[in-house]
């Protein structure tokens, strides 16, 4: 009897150690940093498909400011493409009409992240500034970009679906694009994103090994 009860003592200290190594996990994965891996190519040649990369969620956890030039991950609008019969460019921003109604599924959709999808993208505009596209290069408050990190010979335009080309980001939304401007559904599409939809900002290139280092 004594020797059972052993047993079920070393099961449920070994549970609780689980419990705890899981619960712990979490909380590093969704307030300090995750892995996650590239899956689009709006991003070439800055990351390719395949690339994996730790997302810092420091700057969410703590509320600090995303800065222009950033690259982050961030929930997809529930509208990807807005159309022009449907845009407002009083108001440009994104749509997000998915909700979780309880705690768990909350809990699976924000903390688990299982059925979300993301969106990987740069920062072009922060809250107030003026965004203005226009023959192929993009404007900030009427200062054209520098944009080093572009492939050269990128031609910046609205592509097939894009109708946001001049608008003053509203507060608390942040203006993105992708590196690979042809082929992006980004903030020319859908508009602006809230800041409380970004899930980190790019941190760490892992892989492939011979690319690792930290992002700027």
């Amino acid at each position: 009897m004594e020797e059972k009860k052993n047993v079920i003592k070393e099961i449920l200290e070994w549970g609780y150690c689980i419990i705890i190594a899981v619960v712990l996990a979490l909380l590093v994965r969704h307030f300090i940093g995750t892995p996650t891996l590239v899956q689009q190519q709006s991003m070439q040649t800055t990351f390719m498909p395949g690339d994996r990369l730790i997302l810092s969620r420091w700057t969410k956890t703590r509320k600090g400011e995303y800065k222009r030039g950033d690259i982050i991950t961030f929930e997809a609008p529930t509208v990807s493409v807005v159309s022009l019969a449907d845009v407002n460019f009083e108001n440009p921003v994104a749509t997000y009409s998915k909700e979780p109604k309880n705690i768990w599924s909350k809990f699976i959709y924000y903390v688990l992240e299982i059925n979300k999808t993301s969106y990987i993208k740069r920062i072009i505009g922060l809250e107030g500034d003026h965004i203005e596209i226009k023959n192929g290069k993009v404007f900030r408050n009427d200062e054209e970009l520098e944009e080093e990190y572009l492939d050269e010979n990128v031609f910046t335009d609205l592509g097939s679906y894009g109708v946001y080309s001049d608008i003053i980001v509203p507060e608390g939304y942040v203006f993105v694009m992708g590196d690979n401007r042809e082929h992006s559904t980004d903030s020319r599409c859908f508009g602006c994103i809230p800041v409380s939809k970004i899930e980190g900002k790019v941190w760490i290139r892992f892989w492939p090994f011979t690319k690792f280092g930290k992002v700027n």
